[in-house]
């Protein structure tokens, strides 16, 4: 496994004001992230709720639906799916199998986004995960 560099935890919107929105993050993001990263953007948003929101978190796009959902982020080498949720990585560890995980990461390639059916169930598990504690 790659040893982590310090500079790749910087997300792919360069400098160092922190991003006002989704759509200034994005501006800031090089191609062909960019295009990779409106493409999940447009899964996440056909499978979320419309009650659900967009934001910047941490520095990076997130959705919010009863609490945090996902994010999603550029950085120098790769693009992050960040499901919040380390079960819902686990509960599909053998759909991500040729993708790098760790316990709340999913990176793909910045020229190839994760499937739109993939994200499509990541999202709708996280969506069932928020009810359902939401509910208690």
């Amino acid at each position: 496994m790659k040893k982590a560099n310090p500079s790749d935890r910087n997300s792919g919107a360069k400098g160092t004001v922190a991003p006002k929105n989704v759509d200034e993050y994005l501006a800031g993001v090089p191609e062909p992230a960019r295009s990779t990263l409106n493409k999940v953007r447009a899964v996440i948003r056909s499978a979320a709720p419309p009650e659900s929101t967009e934001a910047i978190s941490y520095r990076i796009p997130t959705f919010r639906y009863k609490g945090g959902l996902v994010g999603y982020a550029a950085f120098s080498d790769h693009c992050s799916f960040f499901p919040m949720s380390s079960s819902v990585i686990e509960a599909f560890k053998n759909e991500l199998k040729g993708f790098q995980t760790s316990k709340g990461t999913i990176r793909f390639p910045v020229d190839k986004p994760l499937s739109a059916a993939l994200v499509k169930k990541l999202v709708k598990a996280r969506i069932a995960q928020n009810e359902h504690r939401k509910k208690r």
